[in-house]
């Protein structure tokens, strides 16, 4: 029976999160989809074929525009290197297309508060920076040329088809007209559509974790592992157990921000949880996949130049916070409903509910059902690169 009352507890509070995040969710989709429906990213590429500051800023726009789930940012910044751009450039924009898009800072201002967002979209360059020093020290010569050819090898990872899928729509007229047209609403509805299958399962594995975490474990627990009443120990301490947590959690993308604002509730620091909320390309699954795309050696030194530069941008952010008093006191997120009612949350749910439905008839009726089967496949050598999340 304890039992049972305890996964009851966990669901539920999965179940409260879920649909306390749900319209923010559709939100961020719905302009993200907007986004990567009318811009133009092919034409950019070719200006990231060095590790200059021009070229890995062209990379981190390129992403905050592209906006992927990790699996598919990882998968099309190889096709970016493979296609010539340096590896320091295809980092650059990974990190920007899953840190640095509209999704994430929506559903970190609604479910943790604005500071949060904020220092997402300042620590995000920070950490960007950081990895292209780290790539321009610890990936050359021979390691670096180990790296591009396995990626040359073209061996398969995850969400390979739906990386490779550019559904942008085409032609010269402006951006309300191709918005607004029938291929325009179709690529929207394509993008939203096939950005919800690419990230509905770290979705849902992000809330169930957070909720067990809600449910299971005593916040005085959280507490003495975060240090917490030891304000200097936790500044030092908690970038550095922010990013491992995100590692062996396996949730990635918007997925962890539940179980960021768990954590934040039990006690973490405030450069602990943004560290943590960086982790999101360092987690175990995607490991392996460097290992894949670019041999042993290079992604053990890919995953430590990342570690090394999300703990470092936590740093940052807490010592650029603090002083002018951004750094948040509250330490009781809402994020478990104690019971759904007819709140603004619920009339903005069936709201935003009504605009995913009608995206998701768009998207039947226009016959795109075959992307989702796509989705995983390896894409042809002569596919268009656009990211997707």
């Amino acid at each position: 029976m304890f039992v049972i009352n305890a996964l009851g507890d966990a669901l539920a509070a999965a179940g409260s999160m879920g649909w306390e995040i749900l319209w923010p969710l559709i939100l961020g989709f719905t302009l993200s989809g907007i986004i990567q429906a009318v811009v133009r990213t092919d034409r950019i590429t070719q200006l990231m074929h060095d590790d200059s500051p021009r070229a890995i800023s062209v990379a981190t726009g390129l992403g905050a525009l592209s906006s992927s789930c990790s699996y598919a940012a990882v998968a099309l910044a190889r096709a970016l290197f493979r296609k010539g751009a340096s590896l320091s450039s295809a980092m650059a924009f990974e990190v920007a297309s899953t840190n640095l898009v509209v999704e994430l800072g929506l559903i970190l201002a609604f479910v943790m508060g604005w500071q949060f967002t904020l220092a997402e979209f300042i620590g995000g360059p920070i950490m960007i920076i950081l990895i292209a020093l780290g790539f321009r020290l610890w990936m050359r010569g021979k390691i670096l040329d180990a790296a591009r050819e396995q990626a040359e090898k073209g061996l398969s990872g995850s969400m390979e088809g739906h990386a490779a899928m550019d559904m942008s729509v085409q032609g010269d007229h402006g951006f309300w007209r191709r918005l607004l047209s029938k291929p325009g609403l179709t690529s929207v509805s394509q993008y939203f559509v096939m950005d919800w299958a690419s990230v509905i399962r770290d979705i849902i594995i992000g809330l169930l974790i957070a909720g067990a975490f809600d449910a299971w474990v005593p916040k005085a627990w959280l507490q003495a592992v975060f240090l917490e009443g030891h304000p200097t120990l936790a500044f030092i301490i908690d970038p550095l157990i922010g990013p491992i947590l995100a590692m062996v959690s396996f949730v990635c993308s918007v997925g962890n921000v539940p179980l960021a604002a768990v954590l934040w509730n039990g006690g973490i620091s405030f450069g602990g949880v943004i560290s943590f909320i960086f982790a999101d390309l360092i987690i175990i699954p995607i490991i392996v996949i460097y290992r894949k795309y670019y041999g042993w050696k290079a992604a053990l030194r890919t995953t430590g130049i990342f570690y090394g530069a999300m703990v470092l941008a936590g740093y940052a952010v807490e010592l650029l916070f603090t002083p002018v008093g951004l750094v948040p006191t509250n330490r009781h997120l809402s994020i478990v409903a104690t019971s759904i009612g007819w709140n603004y949350t619920t009339w903005l749910n069936i709201v935003f509910l009504l605009i995913a439905a009608f995206l998701l008839i768009v998207f039947i009726r226009s016959g795109s059902g075959s992307m989702l089967r796509m989705m995983s496949d390896a894409p042809k050598e002569n596919s268009h690169g656009h990211s997707h999340n």
